[in-house]
């Protein structure tokens, strides 16, 4: 049984971004993965109503877990409180990959929502800090393992760890 992978729309070439751009990461192992029908192709943000483009928006002085457990908020950087947007947007990932039957999720970095690794610190002056963003952080707390974009060759090996087979890295695909 192959495993599905949620992957943020805009890693696929959506332009979905809060900036009306995509980060597109179309490596050719994930070229190849759309081909065997195991992407689900989804963006939080959108799905859950939110514009394109709209304000950068950043969690304030905590994370995503924080914002889904109530204990922190998400604003954009015109001063609106969009929490309740933003836990819609994690609740709808964690909807689409769980009835997708996902078993990962490959996200955008630095994402109110997406990010895994890092987010932004919730001045509006580019500072990154370690924390995850509330669909990833829903997702992870939820059983499905969460991979940025920059861990792709992560990726492969969880795959190929509960699949018992080695998958070959594709031509074009970045270590990292």
């Amino acid at each position: 049984m192959i495993n599905k992978i949620l992957v943020s729309a805009c890693l696929m070439g959506f332009k979905v971004r809060y900036n009306g751009s995509a980060k597109a990461h179309l490596s050719a192992q994930l070229a190849l993965w759309q081909q065997e029908q195991r992407l689900v192709i989804h963006c939080p943000e959108l799905a859950a109503g939110l514009p394109v483009p709209r304000p950068p928006a950043e969690i304030m002085l905590a994370d995503g877990k924080d914002v889904m457990h109530g204990q922190a908020r998400i604003i954009e950087n015109s001063g609106q409180d969009v929490t309740e947007q933003y836990q819609l947007a994690a609740w709808l990932a964690l909807r689409t990959a769980q009835t997708s039957s996902c078993s990962a999720a490959l996200l955008t970095e630095g994402s109110p929502t997406c990010g895994s690794q890092f987010i932004y610190d919730g001045s509006f002056s580019g500072v990154r800090k370690a924390g995850m963003g509330v669909a990833a952080s829903l997702l992870s707390e939820n059983g499905i393992a969460v991979f940025s974009e920059n861990q792709i060759a992560e990726l492969i090996a969880w795959i190929e760890e509960r699949e018992g087979q080695k998958i070959s890295p594709r031509k074009g695909d970045y270590a990292g």
